[in-house]
């Protein structure tokens, strides 16, 4: 079985946030998962939408039919953090981590039971 895969890198998002939205959509069908984040409203829906989109052309390329795909696994990495400063009390810096993500989705077709 073959597997259709598609990443974003880089996303400025936390981590953290994004992965109570992943959690929604892991091992659901294609159809539904987009159902649902489409009336997420968190940041991440639409940057994880997009990925899953990607992720369903290039299955697309090769199948043809994409009625039939699940979400095998879907994994929020952490990135590279950016690291900036404020100033602080009594002339202190302090410092503000910017955190980025890695979003990836990984596709496959369901198992058909006889």
């Amino acid at each position: 079985m073959k597997n259709y895969t598609a990443t974003h890198k880089y996303a400025r998002i936390a981590p953290r946030k994004s992965r109570y939205v992943m959690d929604m959509i892991r091992g659901k069908s294609v159809n539904e998962a987009l159902r649902i984040l489409q009336a997420s409203s968190r940041r991440a829906a639409p940057m994880i939408r997009k990925v899953l989109n990607s992720a369903v052309a290039n299955a697309n390329q090769s199948l043809g039919n994409v009625s039939n795909l699940v979400i095998e696994s879907a994994r929020i990495d952490g990135g590279p953090t950016l690291k900036r400063f404020r100033p602080g009390p009594m002339g202190r810096a302090m410092r503000i981590r910017k955190r980025t993500s890695h979003i990836t989705i990984s596709l496959a077709e369901a198992q058909q039971e006889d």
